[in-house]
């Protein structure tokens, strides 16, 4: 009988070991807790009434990963949802910017949904619920990886992390919502707060396009002060349609009904959002780039012990102002230097016979060449360099002589995996993630000059890298 309760004991050792080790994975459970019947603190119950809303109400989760922040908002008797709080978020991991594979450590961004059977009353974590990641528009893309929660201890490894008091009241709210009815609560998880400043300081980042759909996403919530609608066709986001015909999350999206109204409110807020973002470029805001260590915490937690990383907090992200002035492209140099050689040679001396015989004259003055663009070997005219006529205007633009700058190639909205700015720093990874070989190649990334930026892939965004040896869900063709 020893045998086996020490038997007993060394797998539950074990386990929690396992547990820890893997971040987030909530795999190990606490039978003896009965803190998931918890009450709603009775500060955030005054603040219900001060609502006009009830515990039983819905609910809907919005998180900020930049400014490190949770919010409740809550449906008020009229229909509308409010504010009803904000929590400072302890602790997130990875960088700004979408969850793409399993072990990265990332905080995913999206639009996700939160069922009953996704709360974990026994959690090692405290408490816990998982955020549904991956969800339809992350398998669109190939993404792997899952165990993503929203839990206590403030330690993260991927997850929206809180201190143990705060993960109680949220899970309690939860809890009451669906009681009282709620079949599944929504989660709005951003990089930032979608600001007109925020947009302007981020114009050049390489998810500047996917974080804009999202953008699209809060514009109907804060319009209407209700829920959008959230359906995944042609590998994007659609806000607010109701579809006409079957939909899949990596086909093209079928014909789509709108309320007009309201999208008329969405477009007009937009409109007045990039004129600020406009005005804010206009009068000297710099595009930035943020890069941290592992991720952030609110100020409010400055010097809070942190169970997964403290020395990754020390310093706080590296602001990195990018130049948004485009260099010319090397094929441009090439072909400006391969023009002028061209009409050196051209210019053949006369036969001396020949100029003795004509009278002496004045030397007329020599115009300025002038550089024309061939296309290159095996490309047709109108490439990258923009054929003859497109070309040297090309040219004339990088020379400060005049022309029209060409209209960039288009790019997929959504696309959230375009390559970085030049010489803009690849984020920290941690070691547990990051294989030998791809620290090798980082570690030689550091002492190498920039490259020209690659040519941008015209065929739209490759599937992210998959190393997860768990199959992936079917995917979903609405994430409700």
């Amino acid at each position: 009988m020893n045998s086996i309760i020490r038997r007993g004991v060394a797998v539950g050792l074990t386990v929690a070991a396992c547990a820890l080790i893997a971040g987030c994975d909530d795999s190990y459970l606490d039978q003896s807790s009965g803190r998931s019947q918890q009450p709603i603190s009775s500060a955030t119950l005054a603040e219900m009434d001060k609502l006009d809303t009830t515990p039983s109400s819905p609910t809907i989760i919005r998180t900020y990963k930049k400014e490190a922040e949770l919010e409740i908002w809550k449906m008020k008797s009229n229909g509308e949802y409010a504010l009803l709080k904000t929590y400072p978020m302890c602790r997130w991991s990875g960088q700004l910017g979408p969850k793409k594979r399993e072990g990265d450590m990332q905080v995913p961004e999206g639009f996700y949904t939160i069922a009953p059977g996704q709360m974990n009353p026994t959690s090692h974590y405290y408490l816990s619920f998982n955020v549904g990641y991956p969800n339809a528009y992350d398998r669109a893309y190939g993404r792997t990886g899952g165990n993503v929660m929203v839990h206590g201890v403030c330690s993260s490894a991927g997850c929206f992390s809180m201190t143990d008091e705060q993960v109680a009241d949220i899970y309690a709210i939860a809890r009451e919502s669906f009681a009282g009815g709620q079949r599944e609560i929504q989660l709005q998880s951003y990089p930032f707060h979608m600001t007109a400043e925020n947009l302007a300081k981020f114009r050049l980042d390489p998810n500047i396009g996917f974080w804009k759909d999202l953008k699209n996403g809060s514009d109907h919530f804060e319009v209407t002060k209700a829920e959008p609608s959230v359906t995944v066709c042609g590998k994007r986001y659609v806000f607010g349609a109701t579809a006409k015909g079957e939909v899949s999350a990596s086909e093209p999206c079928p014909a789509l009904t709108r309320d007009q109204d309201v999208e008329a409110l969405v477009a007009d807020k937009e409109q007045k959002d990039d004129a600020k973002v406009a005005d804010l470029v206009a009068s000297g805001v710099k595009p930035i780039r943020l890069v941290y260590a592992d991720g952030g915490q609110n100020a409010v937690f400055a010097g809070y012990k942190d169970e997964s990383d403290p020395d990754a907090l020390a310093t706080g992200p590296q602001e990195i102002v990018l130049d948004d002035r485009k260099a010319a492209p090397a094929a441009v140099k090439i072909a400006v230097a391969d023009a002028a050689k061209r009409n050196a040679s051209s210019v053949a001396l006369a036969p001396v016979e020949a100029a003795a015989a004509q009278p002496a004259s004045p030397p007329a003055p020599t115009p300025p060449p002038v550089v024309a663009l061939a296309a290159a070997p095996g490309q047709v005219s109108g490439g990258v360099l923009g054929g003859l006529n497109g070309g040297a205007q090309n040219v004339k633009k990088w020379l400060h002589l005049g022309g029209q700058e060409p209209a960039p190639p288009p790019v997929e909205a959504s696309a959230p995996d375009q390559p970085a700015p030049a010489g803009a720093p690849l984020p920290p990874h941690r070691d547990d993630a990051v294989s030998d070989g791809e620290k090798a190649v980082r570690m030689a990334s550091l002492h190498t000059p920039p490259t020209p930026p690659a040519r941008p892939n015209l065929a739209g965004p490759a599937s992210d890298d998959s190393d997860s040896s768990k199959p992936a869900p079917a995917a979903a063709a609405t994430a409700q």
